[in-house]
């Protein structure tokens, strides 16, 4: 009997010891990938907001001019940041209007976006562009790069066709299968190859607010880390995460009358909606101060905006007003509560009605 206690205490030993050298081990590595590693700054934008492409330009005017950093990550297939690299050193802006017109349709084909690229051509016009995410365009601006690489000698054996000809690949498959989780992993693949071949410098990424949350999962599924979470899981404290979308003070305080009462207005500004829904122009935001009693038992509507489609933190018991503007210049007006309502897995304001 004691001797097999013995045994059994030494099996435990022995368990306990393996299982330190392998987590030792695992630290280390991890620590090696940190210490090689250059530092990530990671922006989550909306796409084609003035305000924060304003934003986007003086910090990474900030990084190049000061910090000597080069290289800017996008939210752009591979072979569109190749062609914006060609743009960069042309004379002319022939490629970059051709890329402008690929986008119609898209939430970046909006001319602050074009000018955005242009100040960067014309302030730090040693920048170079990674594209990383899949193969969004891969009829008109991936065939077209295909095209040129062809023309000017670049065989199909060549790195720069094999990796416009994999964007490609990963184009169709995500839009053959609508597959959001697929999209989320393969651009932090993506992501992976072009930061580790740099070799240990500094980055900064620019990308959708969906995709920079540190601690966050995949916007549409909920089911796998985002980007910039497996990012982190990679190199650790080498990532930064910042999210440029939210507005922590409002922009002005305006009065609101509803009925026979008067509100403060916090306004959070406007987002530009033109490139996703062609009869509107824009919507603009209010949080009505301490208005949350007043409205809190007015019949819901229906109609739900996710948590994230607000350019500020949003937290329960509070009242929005919100108006869009449509194409005509006709102006829709809705009033959400902040409940703690989920929708979809997402938390989301609940539109209700205030008639009578």
């Amino acid at each position: 009997m004691k001797r097999n206690r013995k045994l059994a205490i030494a099996l435990v030993v022995i368990i306990v010891f393996v299982i330190s050298i392998i987590c030792i081990q695992i630290v280390t590595q991890k620590s090696k990938t940190n210490e090689q590693s250059g530092l990530i700054y990671l922006y989550g934008e909306e796409h084609a907001s003035e305000v924060i492409l304003e934003e986007e330009f003086e910090l990474w005017n900030t990084y190049y001019h000061d910090n000597g950093m080069r290289d800017l990550f996008i939210e752009l297939p591979y072979y569109s940041a190749e062609f914006l690299n060609l743009w960069m050193k042309s004379d002319n802006d022939d490629i970059l209007e051709q890329l402008y017109r690929d986008w119609e349709g898209t939430a970046i084909h909006s001319q602050v976006v074009l000018d955005f690229y242009k100040q960067i051509k014309s302030e730090c016009p040693e920048t170079v562009f990674h594209g990383t995410d899949v193969g969004h365009q891969y009829q008109s601006t991936g065939e077209r790069y295909l095209a040129y690489l062809q023309e000017t000698g670049q065989s199909s054996s060549s790195e720069q066709y094999q990796l416009a000809q994999e964007a490609i690949e990963q184009g169709q498959h995500y839009y053959q299968y609508s597959d959001d989780v697929y999209r989320e992993n393969t651009m932090t693949e993506n992501f992976i190859r072009e930061f580790d071949r740099l070799n240990g410098v500094d980055v900064m990424g620019i990308y959708g607010a969906a995709h920079i949350g540190i601690d966050a999962l995949d916007y549409t599924t909920n089911t796998i880390p985002c980007m910039a979470n497996q990012l982190h899981e990679r190199y650790g404290d080498a990532v930064h995460a910042e999210d440029l979308t939210l507005v922590h003070d409002a922009y002005t305080v305006d009065t609101v009358q509803i009925g026979e009462k008067e509100y403060s207005a916090s306004y959070f500004g406007k987002t530009d909606l033109s490139a996703i829904l062609p009869d509107y122009q824009c919507r603009e935001f209010w949080r009505l101060e301490n208005a949350y009693d007043d409205f809190k038992d007015c019949p819901t509507t229906g109609n739900v905006l996710p948590y994230d489609n607000y350019p500020m933190e949003i937290d329960v018991g509070q009242i929005f007003m919100i108006k869009y503007t449509k194409a005509d210049g006709s102006v829709i007006t809705e009033y959400h509560r902040s409940d703690g309502h989920a929708w979809r897995g997402e938390l989301a304001t609940e539109e209700f009605s205030i008639e009578g």
